[in-house]
């Protein structure tokens, strides 16, 4: 039988422009790890196993910015699943703690990147994404465009197409997602905009401008499982946050079907989404409050649909209720999301699940969501992976 895991502490950097603070990995990692161990008020020796999330670095990064908390001779796994790199170190952590193989187990996430978006690093071998790739060139060719925001963009146009939604869908989750960041010290941007100023910005590609995009981001976060033990050993009971059901999916033959919704991974959050209803026995209906990977706006439209948050072909009127907002039925990225947060990709995951614990805990000050009881965290990395958690204050 396995056991119950627990979120005992979070830590979390701002995020930041790349190059626009000197710093490096290893102090981003410091900042959140040492954040996230205060947050629980346990020591460094308590910490069993470490599993370390980055994209960019060489193959010890994990260690050497784990090692800026102390040494302790403990197994540190390196961790790298495109942008849901940390989401995955959180998800392997929680494994150990469910298995039984630990009590106490740090999940670390960073990002040093470097400016404008992102490219294929090595050129002389298979590219990961060339299944996906390949999918695009069929269904909609090939643009002089970026690769991911084309790949996004056009999902998003095939949902125009399909169901009848617009560009300006897509521009009103840009406006939520800035406006939401006002309120997050934490965030890269804290610029509101009107919805004129996210539909004239710079257009990226297809439905897509600047404002819509998430910006690449240094940055670091940090969290702390403990099973049920360890929480009343340590007397945590007041601050640990139940991790009701996680489940990771990986592509489906569907993916590479024809389907630019499905290509960029609807069908992976659809199953990991019901994996993680029916481990909890807790639905879409009793969610409170939501931090997904919106790494474009067309993306955060197709996973409320691929979430349950509302039924298929009806994100645009979900949109327009402003059922995702505060004051509506849930609310969607409350710390303002990748689009205005920031997106170093070995963090995300990690500060999703930041943001949701302080939610919990009722410590997320302005942006607080009243009476929230239950989360749900998504993230997403192509190639592929999918990760969703379903979280509940203890």
């Amino acid at each position: 039988m396995s056991r119950k895991v627990y979120v005992v502490g979070v830590g979390m950097t701002k995020f930041e422009k790349p190059g626009g603070k000197e710093w490096d990995y290893p102090d981003m990692a410091r900042e959140a790890g040492t954040k996230a161990i205060e947050d629980a008020g346990i020591q460094f020796s308590d910490i069993e196993q470490a599993a370390v999330g980055y994209c960019y670095g060489d193959s010890t990064a994990g260690e050497r910015a784990f090692y800026e908390l102390g040494h302790s001779g403990i197994p540190i796994y390196n961790v790298n699943n495109n942008c849901s790199t940390g989401s995955t170190a959180l998800f392997m952590a929680k494994q150990f703690i469910e298995g039984g193989l630990a009590d106490c187990v740090m999940a670390l996430g960073f990002e040093k990147m470097e400016k404008g978006s992102l490219g294929i690093k090595y050129t002389d071998r298979t590219m990961a994404l060339d299944k996906h790739f390949q999918v695009m060139v069929d269904q909609r060719g090939f643009a002089e465009a970026p690769v991911a925001p084309q790949m996004f963009g056009n999902a998003g146009l095939e949902h125009n197409e399909k169901y009848g939604t617009t560009p300006e869908h897509f521009a009103k989750i840009g406006y939520k997602n800035h406006k939401h960041s006002v309120n997050n010290p934490y965030s890269q941007f804290q610029d509101e905009y009107s919805l004129e100023d996210i539909m004239n910005a710079p257009k990226v590609y297809g439905p897509l401008t600047k404002l819509q995009c998430c910006p690449t981001s240094d940055g670091s976060g940090a969290a702390i499982l403990a099973s049920e033990d360890f929480v009343t050993k340590h007397g945590l009971e007041d601050q640990a946050v139940e991790i009701l059901g996680m489940a990771m999916t990986t592509d489906y033959p569907s993916s590479y079907e024809g389907s630019m919704i499905k290509m960029v991974g609807s069908d992976m959050t659809k199953a990991a989404s019901q994996k993680v209803y029916e481990q909890s026995g807790v639905g879409p209906e009793n969610v409170d409050v939501v931090e997904l990977h919106d790494c474009f706006s067309c993306n955060e439209l197709l996973t409320y649909e691929a979430l349950g948050l509302c039924e298929e072909g009806k994100a645009g009127e979900f949109v327009d209720s402003e059922a995702q907002t505060y004051g509506g039925q849930v609310v969607v990225n409350p710390s303002g999301g990748l689009i205005s947060k920031g997106h170093p990709l070995g963090a995300t995951g990690l500060a999703q699940c930041a943001e949701l614990n302080w939610q919990l805990r009722g410590q997320a000050e302005k942006r607080q969501v009243d009476g929230a009881k239950v989360a749900l965290q998504h993230n997403l990395g192509l190639g592929g992976a999918a990760v969703v958690a379903l979280y509940r204050k203890r």
